[in-house]
């Protein structure tokens, strides 16, 4: 009822911008502001939404859990002083989201239910951010999340903000924020400004969100701002080609598709329309690759500078509602069962389920795989696995990699990024801090050299069966010392893993395999099974064909100023050089490994849908 009342109240609301429409001159017709909602607000969500919002708190469990939590941030805010103009290393971008997070948690609440208090402390975080010298434009990032904060602020509060206070808010926008935007996408042409990743969504989506609060007033600045970040955005949507998948990252993943909503969100309250931008390939199938990427505990697959919580993602829920994909909904609901933000109760869905979600995934376009046992169940047995390009913006050096979660722990892990202040971190000296070295991930390496940074290993077979679930990916070019380099991954009866590689070269070749784990590591006698321990369970990991091999472990160690390492073990087998390798190690249950016959990598390819 709740969906369909609002299908109604949209159909309405675009009868009414028909209305507008027929009010502007003939000679706009291509004036991309001739649909300009006049009235304020119009970001976002608009007043006709708040009814669904309010039915959704009183009638659903996750939507008054997320209310109570608005409620309980807001107060906090009550308390604490409004932000400052200080840096963290290069960076004023944690300033820039408080103040976002400010805005919108009291801008929600009084948009519900007006309180005096609410908008006064609103009305001065945005005074505070305004008055600011600058929004760090060196960082462009904080530049364009704390222009949709004042943009927001100015939007939302618009009739109850002063006309002086109005004028001060509007000339802050347009001074640190849009200025700056314009001088950078028309002069000077920093990176970001040609960027296909993150940057190039963040970046448009703010520069969007400010010229739309006062595109009404300013409709020349709106005008010039808009083409040149719809060039920025379509650029960076088309990574979500061919099917959704994100070579940044899930973390980056949030981020990205965070702004790339903000920037369609806000053309369809404030324009009526997407400019087209919605049917980019891979844009409304993207929500799998959060659900995929996220496993049973709730851990993702954090490849490319990414920690392995998974935050909450509202815009979910704008997909699953602006592309029919209530099962997104139902995804969001499980893995972010409480507060994050105040757009996942203004954009909440309370509609579908997870039932039908595929248990094996691939996604082409990053050349990532994921298999697991079921949904719903924290015990499930997962496995996240990718070839990729180490050139990808984030990545680290670390194709063939994977991370398993069983039994309710993660096994095998992903380190994580280091600190983003490090010296050079994004620079030269980026590949010598050890994090994102190719020995700190689960895959191979040769005599522990980096694989060279501009790889790439594509996944060139691909099958998802109930018994037998598997991906391959050909990593020659992550090891040009070796004629030949494959993995693969395979999920058995969906309750093992076997991960397998066949490395061939003209000449002795140092292969070590290895796999960090947070759990307690036990080696046998005889060096072929490893039993790692964690959490009150417990699996083995079995070395298949073990002659000339043993597992072994160490507790790695890096120097300051590198962030230590706590609670990690490096297991890894390290076999005799030799012109041709395969190592196969089998992850299961103690006590419940399969009975089973190795075979070639090529021979898998044979049941390969992979085109």
């Amino acid at each position: 009822m709740i969906r369909s009342a609002n299908n109604i109240v949209r159909c309405l609301a675009a009868i009414l911008v028909g209305v507008v429409v027929l009010t502007v001159p003939v000679h706009a017709d291509d004036d991309v502001l001739a649909t300009l909602r006049k009235t304020h607000p119009r970001l976002l969500v608009l007043d006709s939404d708040l009814d669904r919002v309010r039915d959704a708190i009183q009638h659903d469990p996750f939507a008054k859990s997320y209310y109570k939590g608005l409620q309980d941030a807001a107060e906090k805010i009550l308390t604490q002083p409004p932000v400052e103009h200080k840096l963290i290393g290069p960076r004023l971008l944690m300033q820039s989201r408080t103040a976002l997070g400010r805005i919108t948690v009291l801008g929600t609440l009084y948009r519900l239910h007006p309180d005096p208090k609410l908008f006064e402390r609103a009305r001065t975080e945005l005074l505070t951010i305004v008055a600011m010298k600058d929004w760090n434009p060196s960082h462009f990032l904080d530049v364009a999340e704390m222009t949709n904060a004042a943009a927001i602020g100015y939007d939302w509060f618009y009739d109850q903000l002063s006309p002086e206070d109005r004028s001060t808010i509007k000339h802050g926008i347009i001074e640190l924020g849009l200025k700056p935007g314009l001088n950078a996408y028309e002069k000077t042409h920093p990176s970001w400004t040609k960027a296909s990743h993150n940057w190039a969504q963040v970046c448009a989506g703010g520069m969007m969100m400010g010229s739309l609060a006062i595109a009404d007033e300013e409709p020349d600045l709106a005008r010039e701002m808009i083409p040149l970040t719809k060039t920025g955005i379509e650029r960076a949507m088309k990574t979500f080609a061919p099917d959704g998948g994100w070579p940044e990252g899930p973390g980056y993943w949030h981020y990205a598709t965070q702004y790339n909503v903000y920037y369609l969100a806000a053309l369809e309250t404030a324009l009526g329309n997407d400019l087209g931008l919605k049917s980019s390939p891979g844009v409304s199938e993207t929500g799998n690759f959060r659900i995929q990427s996220t496993g049973p505990i709730n851990k993702s697959f954090n490849f490319a500078d990414a920690g392995e919580g998974v935050a909450p993602a509202a815009q979910m829920y704008w997909f699953a509602r602006e592309f029919n994909h209530p099962e997104f909904a139902a995804a969001e609901r499980m893995q972010s069962p409480k507060f994050s933000d105040a757009f996942g109760l203004l954009w909440f869905d309370p509609d579908g389920s997870t039932k039908d979600l595929p248990r094996d995934a691939f996604f082409k376009g990053v050349n990532v795989a994921f298999f697991r046992s079921s949904f719903g169940d924290r015990k499930a047995w997962y496995v996240g696995f990718k070839g990729g390009d180490n050139k990808a913006n984030h990545a680290h050096l670390d194709l063939g990699t994977f991370v398993l979660d069983a039994l309710g722990q993660r096994w095998a892990c992903d380190l994580g990024p280091d600190d983003y202040n490090l010296p050079d971190y994004f620079g030269k000296k980026r590949y010598t801090y050890f994090r994102l070295q190719t020995q700190a991930h689960n895959t191979l390496t040769l005599d522990n050299a980096n694989q060279p940074p501009t790889a790439k290993a594509p996944i060139i077979a691909y099958d998802s069966k109930p018994d037998r679930a598997f991906a391959i990916t050909d990593l020659s070019k992550a090891y040009p010392e070796a004629k030949s380099a494959k993995r693969g991954v395979a999920m058995l009866n969906r309750k093992s893993v076997l991960v397998q590689d066949g490395v061939s070269g003209d000449k002795d070749l140092p292969v070590i395999w290895s796999m960090m784990t947070q759990a307690e590591v036990k080696i046998s006698d005889d060096g072929a099974t490893a039993t790692l321990i964690r959490g009150g369970a417990t699996i083995e990991a079995h070395l298949l064909n073990a002659k000339g091999m043993k597992f072994e472990t160490e507790i790695p160690k890096i120097d300051p100023p590198q962030t230590p390492l706590k609670g990690v073990t490096r297991l890894f087998i390290k076999p005799t050089p030799a012109k041709e390798i395969r190592i196969a190690v089998l992850f299961a249950a103690k006590g419940d490994q399969p009975k089973m016959e190795l075979e070639p990598l090529d021979k898998w390819s044979d049941a390969s849908q992979a085109k």
